[in-house]
């Protein structure tokens, strides 16, 4: 009898990527992809430790499921992700409701999870870090996302023990897959109508296996005929090497939005962050890339009020923000994680805080309605994702990842088409189909 699995997943894109490939997995144990939880025997929560109270939230999720299921027979409940990682017995000793707990680098060992628990009723804690191996049982499975836009991992773990990051902890140290391998995922997913790849890692430019970095995998994945845009994220600054940066000279199809967090405007906060990067060192990849091609954009991530920042160093942040003109940034309250080097520095006082990230968020906000603002009445190539909710739309993500909204139908899924931007607001960018085709794109 087939099984129904629900996975709920929190946090990044490789959390995305990692559950569609535990939904490839377990379908060789007769389990089957369910959008309804209710319905599921077996309920999978991939979660996410970069966030303030993530440990809390899996408690949260998992007394939300034990009240729908009062009344119906318990399905299996995994832990999956980061915070397993980090709670692993902890887990299964403070939630009875909990089967398994499984860490990033051992989805390979879920089936074996799974059954051994079907048979035995034993909690299983698999929480080792083992990525080559998972790789390699990855590799030969094949991955039926089928998106349009689709997500492939290149690279996990971290090697840079930035002082507030709990990544080298839960994915333990960095990892590049085999360069062929990525290759033929690549195609198989082209073959599966993916018309973008976005390359996934936690340091995604610090990829590298043999002599192949991240700017030879762009360019081999240029050479996939029906793949028309390449991404990558998530960058950091001290492995934006010039042979990346000199891709953007030559590849067709690699897209012009750079997100690469800088964290702070403040060499001393980037110091004390154990950051191993500079402002000047920013800002020169900034200016070679603008050099390049005016057309990148930059997006970036803030950790506001880090321990130790004063008002000078707040102000440096933002006048960073104001130079580079970031776009769809990302910013956070710091908030200590257990085990890092900044778990027990002293918090700056909490109205402070919330202040500093106000005027943060209005500032970046403010770029985004600027930026969009400058597409109105504009034509612009758009990559048609899937029809809205209602069927009545279709949306897209343009060049710079902003989604866009129009009047298309079903048989522009998959395709580039130019689309006239009559609105917008910070977010979205609405318009309609330029019905004549052959017009040029502005």
């Amino acid at each position: 009898m087939t099984q129904k699995i629900f996975i709920k997943t929190f946090g990044c894109q490789m959390n995305e990527y990692d559950s569609n490939r535990i939904y490839d997995t377990v379908k060789k144990i007769g389990f089957e992809k369910t959008d309804t939880y209710e319905n599921a025997n077996c309920y999978l929560l991939n979660t996410c430790h970069i966030r303030d109270k993530a440990k809390e939230k899996v408690y949260h999720e998992i007394g939300r499921v034990k009240k729908t299921f009062r009344s119906k027979q318990k399905p299996l409940v995994i832990i999956a992700g980061c915070v397993a990682q980090a709670e692993n017995q902890e887990m299964l000793r403070r939630e009875p409701y909990i089967d398994l707990v499984v860490g990033p680098q051992s989805y390979h060992k879920i089936n074996d999870a799974i059954l051994n628990h079907l048979q035995k009723k034993k909690k299983i804690e698999e929480t080792e870090f083992d990525a080559i191996t998972k790789f390699e049982y990855f590799s030969k499975i094949k991955n039926n996302a089928g998106n349009v836009s689709s997500f492939l991992t290149i690279q996990e773990g971290c090697d840079k023990f930035c002082h507030f990051c709990v990544v080298p902890y839960t994915r333990g140290p960095e990892y590049s897959r085999p360069f062929q391998e990525i290759i033929d995922e690549a195609k198989y997913l082209s073959e599966k109508g993916s018309k973008e790849i976005i390359l996934l890692g936690q340091n995604v430019n610090a990829y590298s296996e043999g002599k192949n970095r991240l700017s030879n995998l762009i360019m081999e994945i240029e050479k996939i005929k029906d793949i028309k845009r390449i991404r990558y994220t998530t960058s950091h600054p001290k492995d934006m090497t010039e042979d990346l940066i000199d891709v953007y000279k030559s590849s067709q199809k690699l897209m012009p939005l750079v997100h690469l967090p800088v964290q702070s405007g403040s060499d001393k906060i980037l110091k004390l962050m154990n950051r191993k990067h500079t402002i000047k060192d920013y800002f020169y990849i900034f200016e070679k890339l603008k050099k390049i091609n005016s057309n990148i954009e930059f997006s970036s991530d803030f950790i506001i009020s880090y321990p130790g920042e004063l008002e000078e160093d707040f102000n440096n942040t933002l006048s960073l923000i104001e130079k580079i003109n970031f776009i769809n940034s990302y910013s956070f309250i710091f908030s200590p994680r257990p085990g890092t080097v900044a778990a027990d520095l002293d918090l700056i006082e909490k109205n402070i805080s919330v202040e500093r990230l106000e005027k943060v968020q209005n500032k970046l906000y403010e770029n985004q309605i600027n930026r969009n603002r400058l597409f109105k009445n504009q034509i612009i190539d758009v990559l048609v994702e899937n029809l809205t909710d209602d069927k009545t739309h279709t949306f897209g993500k343009s060049e710079h990842m902003t989604s866009v909204i129009f009047n298309g139908n079903k048989e522009h899924i998959g395709k580039i088409v130019p689309v006239k931007i009559k609105e917008f607001n910070r977010t979205t960018l609405f318009g309609e189909l330029v019905k004549d085709l052959s017009k040029k794109v502005a």
